[in-house]
């Protein structure tokens, strides 16, 4: 099964509390927050891997588990395979909802997808389903393994309950599968794709800094 974390970074905001989970994570993690210019990149790159290190040692997981990690804003997000399958993909994706980039949609998003998106009423509407859109194409995308490398217009998917992709490239003929979350009072959109079907329809919140 995946599971997914979500966690609150604002309190590695503060200079006490970043130092004392910087000086946690690996060198490669240290030096990747080094490179962030301003504090929200630093917490976002500490407190991703730092959640993945809680998770692995709450829940007893090995390092060989798939996992993939995201963060936007004030929050940072982990998806896990607890099962440690050999061949799994798993990605996760979350952004902050603001306001819809059109150009991008219409450039980079299927004709259908961003017709959906047109379809939609100015403002609310068309923000949650941009947004809808972008975390799972990313999240698809990251369990691909090929990020951004992967062009966006070659798989198309299916809004849905859940959301389905109805073409994907040759390259990647397994079946990929979908689970979206949103919580109360978070204007984010968050979604994870794997290979594995069985994804926990309820995201943990548990683990803080």
């Amino acid at each position: 099964m995946i599971e997914t974390w979500i966690a609150d970074i604002t309190p590695l905001y503060n200079e006490e509390c970043y130092r004392k989970y910087y000086m946690q994570v690996p060198n490669f993690r240290k030096e990747k927050a080094d490179r962030m210019r301003f504090q929200n990149g630093k917490a976002q790159s500490v407190g991703a891997w730092s959640l993945l290190e809680r998770i692995r040692k709450e829940y007893g997981i090995s390092e060989r588990a798939a996992f993939n990690l995201s963060h936007s804003g004030d929050y940072v997000l982990c998806s896990v395979d607890m099962d440690c399958g050999e061949d799994t993909q798993v990605g996760c994706d979350i952004e902050f909802v603001d306001e819809p980039n059109m150009k991008i949609a219409k450039r980079f998003f299927c004709p259908s997808e961003y017709g959906v998106i047109l379809g939609q009423k100015p403002g609310d509407g068309q923000k949650n389903v941009f947004y809808r859109f972008w975390v799972l194409k990313e999240s698809f995308m990251k369990a691909t393994r090929k990020g951004m490398a992967l062009d966006m217009k070659s798989f198309e998917i299916q809004l849905g309950s859940p959301s389905v992709l109805t073409k994907k490239p040759e390259e990647f003929p397994r079946n990929y599968f979908y689970q979206e979350y949103e919580l109360s009072g978070i204007p984010y959109k968050i979604a994870v794709c794997s290979t594995v079907r069985e994804m926990n329809p309820k995201i943990h919140t548990e683990l803080r800094f």
